[in-house]
């Protein structure tokens, strides 16, 4: 038995007390939600339907997490996981759940969110599935803490609930074929130079065009979607998930053209040019705009050798971020796909003020999507809620919200 933790709290239960409970739902985390007397219990690895014995390992004003330690009762849903080190590795939370209730929950917790966080009552879609469920990341991140003694550690992904601790991953079932293939030669190289690392570090394996897999983060990495073919650094942002790619893109675009009354594009946080490149034939014109001058580098190349001549890209300012657009907003549909943390007070302002006929937010991270919305919805009304399932097998999911200019 591990020893208690000198700041346990031992109410409502001591430390490693064992319970029963029945659960009930699972949290946007992927974790199991149970209770005792009306007391929220957390449970990792258990699922909705499931009586199950766990061990308390932490007490919170409000609540207690527990490690699953039997299913008594199994639900419907639960299934065997594919990879071994599922329940130890931080990188997946439903391998042990069937893939459509993967798709149910994943649906239901963003309208619970948007219920929630901002009061929102509106009929999310059906998440659209990936085609492919395991094997379907074109990207991981393996890392490993400092050699000791010059001996390596362990190289791979984070236990799960630690912030250093490394789990030792040799392969990966949700990475792609061929990056599985590279990862025993970066682990061994990594390992025979072992010495030559004064601290941690983050390794990079990224599938390429023609079978070729980029660890180099400066290398040129190509990815095609649908007919056009887009050329970017290895270590700069693309999305990861080939096989669901050409439905998001086209998604976006259909969403940003609406049921017409729009000529000109905007994509706002641009990248490498993915969603204003897949959507710009369809437009009289469209503009990318971007913070990176690497990135809009990439996606002017991206635009030459894909023949797409009515797009242009700007390298945007972020306090005054439209002050080069110069279209009708009333003609003009806004794509923004901000990073995790979300757009900021000051770009949703200069948005908003802009006025576009219709937004589309792309957001890996619903719950700072919904904190964005709450921002707009004196101003903007929502027309679909269409979440992508990007990330099978782990609560991560895209969400695509598509929004009319009141008034």
């Amino acid at each position: 038995m591990s020893r208690k933790p000198k700041k346990f709290n031992p109410v409502p239960f001591d430390y490693h007390e064992e319970i029963t409970l029945q659960i009930d739902s699972l949290t946007n985390l992927g974790k199991g939600v149970g209770r005792i007397n009306d007391w929220v219990v957390f449970v990792s690895h258990a699922l909705p339907d499931e009586t199950v014995k766990a061990r308390v390992f932490r007490n919170s004003a409000n609540f207690s997490e527990a490690d699953l330690i039997e299913v008594i009762k199994p639900s419907p849903n639960r299934v065997e996981p594919v990879c071994e080190l599922f329940g130890q590795c931080g990188g997946c939370q439903y391998q042990n759940l069937a893939y459509e209730a993967q798709l149910e929950w994943k649906q239901g917790q963003v309208s619970e969110l948007l219920r929630r966080m901002a009061g929102i009552e509106f009929p999310v879609s059906p998440v659209h599935p990936s085609p492919v469920t395991y094997g379907y990341r074109s990207k991981i991140t393996p890392h490993f803490q400092r050699p000791k003694d010059g001996s390596m550690g362990p190289i791979g992904f984070l236990l799960q609930d630690r912030r250093q601790q490394v789990l030792d991953v040799k392969t990966c079932p949700i990475a792609s074929e061929t990056i599985n293939e590279k990862l025993p030669e970066v682990r061994a190289e990594v390992t025979r130079n072992a010495k030559s690392y004064k601290k941690g570090a983050t390794l990079l394996l990224r599938d390429s065009l023609d079978g070729y897999v980029c660890t180099d983060p400066t290398e040129m990495c190509e990815e095609m979607v649908g007919d056009d073919r887009f050329s970017f650094h290895a270590g700069e942002f693309f999305q990861n998930n080939p096989h669901i790619l050409p439905a998001f893109a086209d998604h976006v675009k259909t969403e940003a053209l609406g049921g017409g009354g729009v000529e000109y594009l905007v994509d706002a946080y641009c990248g490498s040019g993915l969603f204003c490149l897949s959507a710009a034939r369809d437009f009289k014109e469209a503009v990318g705009i971007e913070i990176s001058e690497s990135s809009i580098d990439w996606a002017k190349r991206n635009a030459d050798q894909n023949g797409i001549a009515n797009c242009t890209f700007i390298q945007g300012d972020a306090t005054n971020i439209f002050s080069e657009v110069n279209y009708p907003a009333g003609k003009t549909a806004v794509v923004i796909d901000p990073p995790r943390k979300g757009s900021s007070p000051e770009f949703l302002i200069q948005l908003i003020e802009f006025g576009p006929k219709r937004v589309v937010y792309v957001s890996c991270n619903p719950a700072t999507q919904i904190r964005d919305l709450e921002q707009m919805k004196d101003h903007y009304e929502i027309t679909k809620i269409q979440p992508f399932d990007l990330f099978p097998q782990t609560r991560h999911l895209e969400c695509v919200v598509t929004l009319e200019r009141k008034g």
